[in-house]
């Protein structure tokens, strides 16, 4: 049982102008020095249970948050790690973003979480605000950043990660894969499956711009000439997919297959397929990219390109966290590559 500790209310020193209780006020009530309650808090294993116990009393009695950044000039590390993605909008981070935060929470990091957009002047204002508060990393989508971004990071001397693409010259460490390889290898499938008129719907970020040039360029080597392209906004919609079918459907009415840059997208071109009573697969194969957990369960269920999200962000928790106390991670560029999985859709 926790021991019963009586609150002086007229003997508290509270700190000027915030009326905030002090590490002092949980000293006094635990009857301990302020040094010892500063030692519970951070290296709880040097101090007694029977100490350990008052001083986990008295914070929970009076509320007590420490003062996190004092703690972080004192030892040089925040224990706290910056991750930017695009948009929480879109799912296919979700398992990365997850895999991030349990694998830091298990050595007692916390992820901050940023939203960049897939606009450069976004990150931009994000990495002032981030850099300034010295985490002990940054973890990063994708590998295009501005110069001026580029120029802060280095200079910054914060262990970097970067995600979801691939480079031979990162900033500082990098884990991801090839999206030019994943539309060429797309490109590749269905042509071995015999659709020869295919056509593509993709966002217009970087990343899914890289698809589309990888997929044109496989699909030129293999003889096709013309593939009907529809670019919408980032993030994709169910919406986006279905004007994105019927522009390339106008373009060309031969279309007999169809790659798009998300899952997304894919489940509204097989929408607006149905709408038009086209028969997928039979008349019009849709592949995706991402792998959703729904993609599987839909109907048809979706063929799409799988990504492992999990190990991105295992990866890179672990690049940082290595980093930070001291460790060599090893080889700074993973690539954890991709996988066709193959379903009704095509």
């Amino acid at each position: 049982m926790a021991p019963t500790i009586a609150l002086r209310p007229t003997r508290r020193a509270r700190r000027k102008g915030s009326g905030g209780i002090t590490l002092s006020d949980v000293a006094r009530l635990a009857g301990v020095s302020a040094i010892t309650i500063s030692r519970a808090l951070n290296t709880p294993d040097r101090v007694s249970p029977d100490t350990l116990e008052r001083v986990r009393a008295a914070v929970a009695r009076t509320g007590y948050v420490p003062n996190l950044l004092a703690g972080a000039l004192a030892s040089n590390r925040t224990r706290l790690v910056a991750a930017l993605i695009p948009t929480i909008a879109g799912s296919v981070f979700l398992e990365t973003v997850q895999a991030l935060t349990d694998t830091l929470a298990a050595r007692n990091y916390q992820l901050m979480l940023g939203q960049s957009g897939y606009s450069g002047s976004r990150e931009d204002a994000l990495l002032d605000a981030i850099v300034g508060r010295r985490p002990d990393g940054i973890v990063l989508t994708g590998i295009m950043h501005s110069a001026q971004g580029r120029r802060r990071l280095l200079a910054s001397g914060i262990p970097v990660v970067e995600t979801w693409d691939l480079t031979p010259t990162p900033i500082d460490m990098l884990v991801g894969f090839s999206h030019e390889k994943v539309g060429a290898q797309a490109a590749q499938w269905l042509h071995d499956r015999g659709y020869r008129h295919p056509a593509i719907v993709t966002a217009g970020d970087a990343r899914a711009t890289l698809r589309r040039a990888g997929f044109e360029a496989r699909l030129r080597e293999l003889g096709v000439r013309r593939v009907p392209a529809c670019v919408v906004e980032s993030p994709s919609t169910l919406g986006n997919g279905r004007v994105g079918l019927l522009e390339v459907l106008a373009a060309e009415a031969r279309v007999d297959a169809i790659f798009c840059s998300s899952d997304v997208l894919a489940h509204g071109a097989i929408i607006e397929a149905q709408a038009q009573g086209l028969a997928v697969p039979g008349e019009l194969a849709v592949m995706g990219f991402g792998n959703l957990g729904f993609s599987g369960d839909t109907h048809p269920a979706l063929t799409t390109v799988h990504i492992d999200g999990a190990a991105i962000g295992t990866h890179a928790a672990n690049f940082i966290i290595d980093r930070v106390e001291g460790r060599d991670p090893g080889p700074k560029v993973r690539d954890i590559g991709f996988s066709i999985v193959e379903r009704a859709s095509a």
